[in-house]
């Protein structure tokens, strides 16, 4: 490791799914998403066309990023079990050794009080009440209980909700952050900047919404309406949440699409005038930004909203980086917001205080392609009777779900995941050895009785049952009280 003289900013939407970028071509995608300012940065540097969330839900996945190990390692299953600073992770790494780190916006971990990671969390977002979705924690069968209100929100169309203001709030943090560090001599900074789109609610401005009209939208994949059946663990746990069937009617859909797009643009304005204030302070030139999300949103494929499941539209990211010594191109090996935690701390010249399985970028960046890595995510989380794991490993996807029969993807053929192939005969060696490669990281049924032993435990920590119900919020994280402007 060779200690940079570059700054290091990192900028991490939430539930931004990886074809929602127009320099996602490989996607083909029936609309045109206009995101400029994002897609600039990725024309500057290095896009990873296939980056992964060590889990499709929040909290988890945050928590895994800021330790860098995975999800079974830090036991923190689902978004009741923020984090709150062990095991200790690349922010401890940085302030070990003087590297002044900070945050501006989302976070999702527990406390403010914790020590976190960072010397400073601006208006930072943590879970509600300091416990979550404990409700959510409940997920057998014969327990499980409805989301208490509309995933999405009672309101979809165009306008301004708390999290449209609150992202203003950050952006306007994030440009006075700049100002105060121009022209001043300092050691390189790390700075972590957190936005909520294109996080539901479904409510966007309307110069980002209309940007999206009605009849231009493609129709969904695979919905049930057109005879689709879901594999019956996704049933099950979409069924706490059944957005689809909670549609008003055919527009309020069209409607709900329409605000996932713009919310999209909606957050390219605002990733693009924290680069210009960077630029206009002179910090450009010496900075390392590194763009991605915490997970996807399936957007109404199969007739599913938000994220919480194995297919692309939910566990694929966007990641680009882009700075001094950055390659300009894109990289096709598979990676994982784990492999940014390794990034971290690689770039400042040291390590995580806990070795992960992950890799720096650029690493990886600079090599051939490597279709023998692998790349792992598991869900543990709201609505899942059973835990879910994924593998990619070169062009091959594969899901284990405890308890039910796998999926199997060919991805360099069948990219949308419209053939489930572990059933075929000739697919038989390839499904073994993902199974295989699962099987060196975990051991699912394992995980999976963990997960459902810790989540029993902390309800009953709480008072059991009834006591659990009545935490935190019933729906998405309010954000933080802002000040007056």
């Amino acid at each position: 490791m060779v200690e940079q003289k570059t700054n290091l900013l990192v900028i991490m939407s939430d539930e931004h799914q990886s074809r929602a970028l127009g320099c996602a071509c490989e996607w083909r995608n029936e609309i045109s998403i206009q995101t400029p300012n994002i897609d600039a940065l990725a024309a500057r540097g290095t896009r990873f066309t296939r980056a992964y969330t060590p889990s499709p839900i929040c909290v988890p996945a945050r928590a895994s990023f800021a330790s860098g190990q995975y999800v079974h390692c830090n036991r923190l299953w689902d978004n009741a079990m923020p984090y709150r600073g062990e095991p200790k992770g690349w922010g401890h790494a940085l302030q070990q050794i003087g590297i002044g780190v900070e945050s501006i916006g989302k976070l999702h971990y527990r406390s403010d009080e914790d020590p976190a990671g960072f010397d400073i969390e601006h208006i930072p977002m943590h879970v509600a009440d300091g416990v979550g979705m404990v409700w959510a924690s409940m997920r057998k069968e014969d327990e499980r209980v409805e989301m208490p209100r509309r995933m999405l929100g009672e309101y979809i169309g165009p306008g301004h909700s708390t999290y449209t203001h609150y992202d203003s709030a950050v952006v306007e943090r994030s440009c006075d952050w700049f100002r105060q560090r121009s022209g001043k001599e300092s050691r390189p900074w790390c700075l972590y900047v957190g936005l909520v789109a294109p996080h539901f609610p479904l409510v966007v401005p309307h110069e980002f919404y209309k940007l999206y009209p009605h009849e231009g939208l493609p129709p969904a994949k695979l919905h049930p309406s057109q005879g689709h059946g879901l594999h019956p663990w996704v049933e099950r746990q979409n069924a706490i949440a059944p957005s689809e069937d909670q549609f008003r009617d055919a527009d309020e859909r069209l409607a709900a699409m329409a605000s996932y797009y713009g919310l999209c643009s909606w957050l390219d304005h605002n990733v693009g005038r924290i680069l210009t204030a960077l630029e206009e302070t002179g910090l450009s030139e010496n900075t390392t930004v590194v763009y991605t999300s915490d997970h996807g949103d399936n957007v109404g494929a199969r007739g599913l909203w938000g994220k919480s499941n194995m297919y692309e539209e939910a566990v694929a990211v966007p990641m680009i980086m882009a700075g001094p010594d950055i390659d300009v191109g894109e990289c096709h090996t598979p990676v994982s917001l784990l492999d940014l935690s390794a990034t971290i701390v690689d770039h400042f010249g040291t390590r995580l205080p806990e070795n992960g399985p992950g890799m720096p970028l650029p690493d990886i960046a600079s090599r051939s392609e490597d279709d023998q890595r692998v790349v792992f995510s598991e869900y543990h989380a709201a609505g899942a009777v059973s835990g879910a794991f994924m593998i990619r490993k070169g062009d091959w996807k594969y899901i284990h779900y405890v308890g039910f029969e796998p999926e199997l993807f060919d991805l360099a053929h069948d990219l949308q995941e419209l053939q489930n192939l572990a059933g075929e005969p000739g697919c038989a060696g390839k499904l073994e050895e993902l199974d295989e490669a699962l099987r060196a990281i975990c051991d699912p049924d394992s995980v999976d009785a963990m997960a459902h032993g810790d989540q029993a435990a902390m309800v009953e920590a709480y008072g059991g049952r009834e006591a659990a119900l009545k935490l935190g919020a019933p729906a998405a994280t309010p954000p933080p009280e802002l000040p007056a402007s």
